[in-house]
């Protein structure tokens, strides 16, 4: 994740917002003048005369609280979707860290002394074979 500054919002940007914010603001504010009257909705099935659980709203409330409820419903699965990239992203975070702290740690030791070489690692010992026995 960056740590870098967000450039300030453009120009161009609100234009687009509002552009498209007003007209949709508009749309929505006649949705709900031109649907009022009440609805009832049962939350009953096996009763349709008296129903046990019933609310009774206007309809344009009805039809944007089913809206909003289906946007976090929405957003809820995606986020349980992208679950792995979310850790993969941290892992990977943290073994760049580990590793920029390997390369500070290499530039100190290349820095300490100028010319020095770090001693190499002793090879392994080799496995002698012996002679096969006739």
């Amino acid at each position: 994740m960056s740590l870098a500054p967000r450039p300030a919002s453009s120009p161009f940007r609100k234009i687009l917002a509002a552009l498209i914010l007003v007209p949709l603001a508009i749309v929505i504010i006649a949705f709900a003048v031109a649907n009022r009257a009440p609805v009832t909705v049962s939350l009953d099935p096996f009763s349709s005369d008296q129903p046990a659980a019933s609310v009774t709203l206007p309809l344009f409330a009805l039809v944007i609280v089913l809206l909003v409820v289906g946007v976090l419903i929405g957003g809820v699965a995606s986020w349980l979707r992208h679950g792995k990239w979310r850790r993969a992203a941290r892992r990977l975070e943290r073994e760049a860290a580990r590793l920029r702290d390997e390369i500070d740690a290499h530039k100190r030791v290349a820095g300490a002394a100028p010319g020095h070489v770090p001693p190499a690692a002793e090879p392994p010992k080799r496995l002698k074979l012996q002679a096969p026995v006739r």
